[in-house]
Protein backbone atom coordinates (compact mmCIF):
# COMPACT_ATOMS: atom_id res chain seq x y z
CA UNK A 1 0.00 0.00 0.00
CA UNK A 2 1.10 3.62 -0.65
CA UNK A 3 1.73 5.98 1.45
CA UNK A 4 -0.96 8.07 0.04
CA UNK A 5 -3.23 4.95 0.30
CA UNK A 6 -2.49 4.93 4.12
CA UNK A 7 -3.01 8.51 4.38
CA UNK A 8 -6.78 7.65 2.69
CA UNK A 9 -7.03 4.39 4.93
CA UNK A 10 -6.09 6.36 8.47
CA UNK A 11 -8.24 9.57 7.43
CA UNK A 12 -11.48 7.72 7.05
CA UNK A 13 -10.71 5.81 10.28
CA UNK A 14 -10.39 8.79 12.13
CA UNK A 15 -13.79 10.11 10.40
CA UNK A 16 -15.23 7.26 11.29
CA UNK A 17 -14.30 7.11 14.96
CA UNK A 18 -15.00 10.57 15.38
CA UNK A 19 -18.51 10.30 13.91
CA UNK A 20 -19.64 6.44 14.05
CA UNK A 21 -23.42 7.31 13.41
CA UNK A 22 -22.42 9.50 10.18
CA UNK A 23 -20.63 7.73 7.36
CA UNK A 24 -20.80 11.37 5.39
CA UNK A 25 -17.95 12.53 7.38
CA UNK A 26 -15.91 10.31 6.17
CA UNK A 27 -17.30 10.54 2.73
CA UNK A 28 -16.38 14.21 2.81
CA UNK A 29 -12.94 13.70 4.24
CA UNK A 30 -12.65 11.12 1.30
CA UNK A 31 -13.69 13.40 -1.56
CA UNK A 32 -11.48 16.55 -0.29
CA UNK A 33 -8.53 14.00 -0.20
CA UNK A 34 -9.17 12.14 -3.67
CA UNK A 35 -10.40 15.76 -5.84
CA UNK A 36 -8.83 18.46 -3.42
CA UNK A 37 -10.10 20.52 -6.49
CA UNK A 38 -13.75 19.38 -6.96
CA UNK A 39 -14.42 19.88 -3.11
CA UNK A 40 -12.82 23.68 -3.16
CA UNK A 41 -15.26 23.88 -5.72
CA UNK A 42 -18.44 22.35 -4.12
CA UNK A 43 -17.86 23.73 -1.08
CA UNK A 44 -16.77 26.99 -1.62
CA UNK A 45 -19.06 29.24 0.25
CA UNK A 46 -18.15 27.67 4.01
CA UNK A 47 -13.91 27.05 3.04
CA UNK A 48 -14.18 31.09 1.63
CA UNK A 49 -15.26 31.78 5.30
CA UNK A 50 -11.23 29.85 6.10
CA UNK A 51 -9.53 32.33 3.35
CA UNK A 52 -9.93 29.27 0.88
CA UNK A 53 -10.13 29.31 -2.80
CA UNK A 54 -7.88 26.31 -4.03
CA UNK A 55 -6.74 23.35 -3.21
CA UNK A 56 -4.14 23.87 0.39
CA UNK A 57 -2.64 21.34 1.84
CA UNK A 58 -4.65 20.04 4.85
CA UNK A 59 -7.57 20.18 2.87
CA UNK A 60 -8.71 16.69 4.11
CA UNK A 61 -8.46 18.05 7.68
CA UNK A 62 -10.17 20.92 7.32
CA UNK A 63 -12.86 19.20 5.50
CA UNK A 64 -13.13 16.88 8.78
CA UNK A 65 -13.29 19.45 11.27
CA UNK A 66 -16.14 20.99 9.29
CA UNK A 67 -17.88 18.04 8.65
CA UNK A 68 -17.49 17.48 12.59
CA UNK A 69 -18.87 20.98 13.09
CA UNK A 70 -21.89 20.29 10.97
CA UNK A 71 -22.78 17.00 12.79
CA UNK A 72 -22.59 19.39 16.02
CA UNK A 73 -19.49 16.43 17.02
CA UNK A 74 -16.99 19.63 16.94
CA UNK A 75 -16.64 22.90 18.32
CA UNK A 76 -13.52 25.53 17.26
CA UNK A 77 -12.53 28.16 19.66
CA UNK A 78 -10.47 30.99 19.04
CA UNK A 79 -7.49 31.67 21.11
CA UNK A 80 -8.89 34.09 22.86
CA UNK A 81 -12.88 32.62 23.45
CA UNK A 82 -14.28 33.39 26.73
CA UNK A 83 -14.69 30.06 29.65
CA UNK A 84 -18.76 30.85 29.67
CA UNK A 85 -18.61 30.79 25.67
CA UNK A 86 -16.40 27.33 25.54
CA UNK A 87 -18.43 25.78 27.80
CA UNK A 88 -21.84 26.47 26.62
CA UNK A 89 -20.44 25.07 22.70
CA UNK A 90 -19.07 22.13 24.42
CA UNK A 91 -22.61 21.13 26.29
CA UNK A 92 -24.22 21.46 23.22
CA UNK A 93 -22.01 19.30 21.10
CA UNK A 94 -23.20 15.71 20.02
CA UNK A 95 -20.07 14.17 21.23
CA UNK A 96 -20.66 15.07 24.91
CA UNK A 97 -20.37 12.83 27.84
CA UNK A 98 -23.28 11.43 29.32
CA UNK A 99 -21.95 12.04 32.68
CA UNK A 100 -21.74 15.88 33.05
CA UNK A 101 -18.17 16.65 33.81
CA UNK A 102 -19.14 20.69 34.60
CA UNK A 103 -20.00 20.08 37.62
CA UNK A 104 -15.86 19.16 38.49
CA UNK A 105 -14.73 22.29 37.55
CA UNK A 106 -13.83 24.81 39.82
CA UNK A 107 -15.35 28.59 39.49
CA UNK A 108 -11.94 29.76 39.34
CA UNK A 109 -11.27 27.65 36.44
CA UNK A 110 -13.28 29.77 34.86
CA UNK A 111 -11.02 32.44 34.37
CA UNK A 112 -8.25 30.87 32.77
CA UNK A 113 -7.06 31.68 29.41
CA UNK A 114 -8.33 29.41 26.58
CA UNK A 115 -5.87 26.64 26.48
CA UNK A 116 -5.59 26.43 30.52
CA UNK A 117 -9.07 26.09 30.81
CA UNK A 118 -9.51 24.06 27.84
CA UNK A 119 -6.69 21.31 29.16
CA UNK A 120 -8.77 21.71 32.60
CA UNK A 121 -12.17 20.39 30.75
CA UNK A 122 -10.06 17.87 29.22
CA UNK A 123 -9.30 16.51 32.88
CA UNK A 124 -12.37 16.73 34.02
CA UNK A 125 -13.67 15.02 30.40
CA UNK A 126 -11.33 12.05 31.93
CA UNK A 127 -12.59 11.46 35.34
CA UNK A 128 -16.10 10.64 33.91
CA UNK A 129 -14.50 8.60 30.94
CA UNK A 130 -14.21 10.73 28.18
CA UNK A 131 -12.18 12.98 26.37
CA UNK A 132 -11.29 16.17 24.30
CA UNK A 133 -9.31 16.73 21.22
CA UNK A 134 -7.82 18.82 19.38
CA UNK A 135 -7.60 18.37 15.64
CA UNK A 136 -4.59 20.87 15.01
CA UNK A 137 -5.22 22.89 11.59
CA UNK A 138 -2.15 24.98 12.64
CA UNK A 139 -4.17 28.14 12.73
CA UNK A 140 -4.56 30.35 15.89
CA UNK A 141 -7.90 28.42 17.12
CA UNK A 142 -8.66 24.83 18.36
CA UNK A 143 -11.21 22.68 17.19
CA UNK A 144 -12.11 19.94 19.78
CA UNK A 145 -14.20 17.00 19.13
CA UNK A 146 -15.37 14.35 21.86
CA UNK A 147 -14.28 10.70 22.40
CA UNK A 148 -14.22 8.24 24.45
CA UNK A 149 -10.88 8.31 26.45
CA UNK A 150 -9.97 5.03 25.55
CA UNK A 151 -9.77 5.46 21.73
CA UNK A 152 -7.91 8.93 22.13
CA UNK A 153 -4.16 6.63 21.69
CA UNK A 154 -5.90 5.32 18.81
CA UNK A 155 -7.37 8.61 17.04
CA UNK A 156 -3.60 10.21 17.73
CA UNK A 157 -1.90 7.46 15.89
CA UNK A 158 -4.38 7.40 13.18
CA UNK A 159 -4.20 10.97 12.80
CA UNK A 160 -0.34 10.83 12.35
CA UNK A 161 -0.43 7.72 9.75
CA UNK A 162 -2.55 10.19 7.53
CA UNK A 163 -0.24 13.09 8.59
CA UNK A 164 -1.96 15.55 11.06
CA UNK A 165 -1.52 16.29 14.54
CA UNK A 166 -4.34 15.23 17.03
CA UNK A 167 -3.92 15.47 20.88
CA UNK A 168 -5.66 14.53 23.89
CA UNK A 169 -6.65 17.42 26.46
CA UNK A 170 -5.55 17.15 29.83
CA UNK A 171 -4.02 14.10 29.64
Amino acid sequence: MSGADDARTSLAAVAALLAPAHPDVAARVLHAHDDPSGYVRDHARELSDRGIDAPVPGLSWIALVDALAAHRLLAEFDWKEDAQEIRAQLRRLDSRPSVDPWVLVEDDAMLLPTDAFLETCGRHYRDVGAALVVLDIESDCYPVAGTRAARVEELTGLATAAGFTARGLGG
